[in-house]
């Protein structure tokens, strides 16, 4: 038996940290050609990597990262920064679920890398920059003209967005066609008898709040419709101040007969705020919104919802994040999820 074979016999029963060595012995090949075929190396037969995966996560093998980072320069993580204060429904679990989907059959791990809207939003990009802690990163919330991207763009630091930004910058990213949202939401509205609609936007310090507030108001003119102004709340404050506002708008001498809110979270603040007022829903005024989960027509089922899929979204921004680490063109990277369209309420 050679050393090899020898150590790697030696790992097994002593019931130590599984390496590749372990692997090699366990398979019948070669170190080498165990480390090439980990990472899924062209010259390496599909069999052989089939083989060597399946035992490695049998075994339950993991690279040292100290290791790989002291031969490579690479720390063979991904992080993702989230900021903690969001209210998405199933936004934080589904797109993380949909990253670590991605990343499953690689050699890269996903950490997260949280912050507060009430701290600065470049203090966790400098973070993983300067430390060199990530080999990449992705970030949500874009702004028009987003500090973050700049930074990272002239730091030479592979990166993806969760959204647009307007920044002239090309860099990767996806996002949700919101400007068909809102146009689609309109035309459902219309359809249902309804004239006087509202908008419960995004912070219009977000990309996307002009992408949803243009498609909005392009649909009202496309149907010649009125718009009702709803310039108090936004889907990202707390529902109860989007419940306040949205309850002094339907007390006013011409409140709306049909809503539109940018997520399921604001949904149900609408819904509370029309309930209050002594309205039904489904009679007296209509809401079309998105929602991730089926959990907003579980909730009243008079809803009309668009679907929004932010797993989806994590495996795309991890796909991207990725290649632009393997130096692909931003150009290449760039991913829009157009909605299927508004899903009737369930009867």
């Amino acid at each position: 038996m050679n050393d090899q074979r020898r150590n790697g016999q030696n790992e097994v029963a002593a019931g130590g940290r599984p390496t590749l060595k372990t692997i090699a012995f366990m398979t019948g090949l070669g170190v080498t050609t165990v480390s090439r075929a980990l990472k899924d190396a062209p010259d390496i037969g599909e069999e052989t990597k089939k083989r060597v995966q399946l035992v490695a996560r049998q075994v339950g093998y993991r690279p040292n990262r100290a290791g790989v980072r002291l031969r490579t320069g690479k720390t063979n993580v991904i992080s993702l920064v989230l900021n903690t204060d969001e209210q998405l429904m199933g936004f934080i679990s589904d797109i993380i679920y949909g990253v670590s989907e991605e990343l499953a059959s690689s050699s890269y791990h996903l950490i997260l890398t949280p912050y507060s809207s009430r701290n600065d939003p470049m203090d966790p990009i400098r973070y993983v920059v300067e430390t060199h802690s990530a080999d990449g990163v992705i970030i949500s919330q874009t702004e028009p003209n987003d500090p973050r991207v700049r930074y990272l763009t002239e730091h030479g630091f592979p990166f993806a967005t969760h959204g647009r930004t307007h920044t002239g910058i090309e860099h990767p990213w996806h996002d949700f066609d919101n400007h068909a949202f809102a146009m689609q939401a309109v035309r459902a509205l219309v359809a249902k008898g309804r004239r006087r609609l509202a908008l419960l936007a995004p912070s219009p310090k977000l990309t996307y709040y002009r992408h949803m507030s243009d498609g909005f108001a392009e649909g009202i003119e496309e149907q010649g419709c009125a718009a009702i102004p709803f310039r108090d709340a936004w889907v990202d404050m707390p529902v109860e101040q989007i419940k306040a506002a949205a309850t002094a708008l339907l007390r006013r001498s011409t409140p709306p007969d049909g809503l539109v809110s940018g997520s399921g979270a604001g949904a149900f603040a609408l819904v509370a705020a029309i309930e209050e007022c002594g309205l039904q829903l489904g009679r007296d005024i209509d809401i079309v919104t998105k929602q991730s989960t089926p959990l907003v027509q579980m909730f009243r089922p008079q809803i009309l919802v668009v679907n929004e899929d932010f797993r989806l979204a994590g495996r795309e921004l991890a796909r991207a994040v990725r290649a632009s680490i393997d130096g692909a063109v931003p150009a290449s990277l760039q991913t829009l999820a157009v909605p299927d369209g508004v899903e009737a309420p369930r009867s």
